[in-house]
């Protein structure tokens, strides 16, 4: 059954240097003028999929309801399928390329409902160019969604075990100890590690730090404000994983620490 929606959420690698976002805009008001469209980000580093994958499931419980589009893709516009997956029982709408980048958030509000290949010529716009399908396959799908389009119109049925699955990494166990990597790094330098308190708990409260030829000890405390100063710790962050951070400093450049890093901690017991 279809549905309205009152807003459209946009994430890309986009940036704001061109007018892309700009265009993505204009084509939801020309098509779905009473929509509201909400920018999540277009920050994201350029053609990581995983980091974009990252920044939607984590934002996924707090996205309004609604049709969210994800735009991330090294492979360039014609390499994938583009997708529409339902979830919430129809209360919103995921689309964007088949390379993993909705799977996360998807699995975070509760897994797929219906899904369908985004190709219907009518649902989409004419290119002068090659392909983009940011502008001419997702967004105005989006938008004729918005307006109460039922995603069947949209193309082939998708079977959901077909999608590919997420590009975030697991943890690993190996000799009693676990093998992470950093997932993010935020504004002030924090590090977001793929683990949470849980995965950890077996190891202590101080634990030893390896990455890149190096060793730290660090001590798990309950919030990261309770780490003293000119201390490297671990807490929660506002996500609910495990972050390396340093008060008032960047963790990140004290310790020479990048995304994809892989950090291995054991016991220091």
């Amino acid at each position: 059954m279809s549905r309205q929606f009152q807003t459209i959420t946009l994430l890309t690698d986009r940036g704001r240097a061109d007018e892309a976002v700009g265009v993505a805009h204009s084509i939801v008001r020309d098509i779905a003028a009473d929509t509201r469209v909400i920018d999540l980000g277009h920050e994201v580093p350029v053609h990581d999929v995983c980091s974009g994958s990252l920044m939607l499931a984590r934002s996924a419980p707090y996205i309004v309801p609604g049709v969210v589009v994800a735009s991330v893709d090294p492979d360039g516009s014609a390499a994938r399928r583009s997708i529409a997956v339902e979830v919430g029982d129809g209360a919103g709408v995921l689309m964007g390329p088949d390379n993993g980048l909705l799977a996360s958030a998807v699995a975070v509000v509760g897994g797929s409902g219906r899904c369908r290949e985004i190709v219907s010529e009518k649902y989409r716009l004419v290119s002068p160019g090659q392909v983009c399908a940011f502008r001419d396959v997702l967004v105005p799908a989006a938008a004729h969604v918005a307006n109460g389009l039922d995603i069947a119109e949209l193309g082939d049925v998708v079977e959901p075990t077909t999608l590919l699955p997420s590009t975030l990494p697991m943890p690993r166990f190996e000799n009693e100890q676990v093998i992470s990597e950093v997932m993010w790094i935020d504004h002030y330098g924090k590090i977001q590690l793929n683990v949470d308190c849980d995965t950890l708990a077996h190891l202590g409260d101080t634990l030893i730090l390896s990455f890149s030829g190096r060793t730290r000890t660090a001590t798990v405390h309950r919030s990261i404000v309770d780490i003293e100063d000119g201390q490297i710790g671990l807490a929660p962050d506002v996500h609910g994983m495990l972050a390396i951070a340093t008060p008032q400093r960047s963790a990140a450049a004290e310790l020479s620490l990048a995304v994809g890093t892989e950090v291995v901690i054991a016991s220091a017991r």
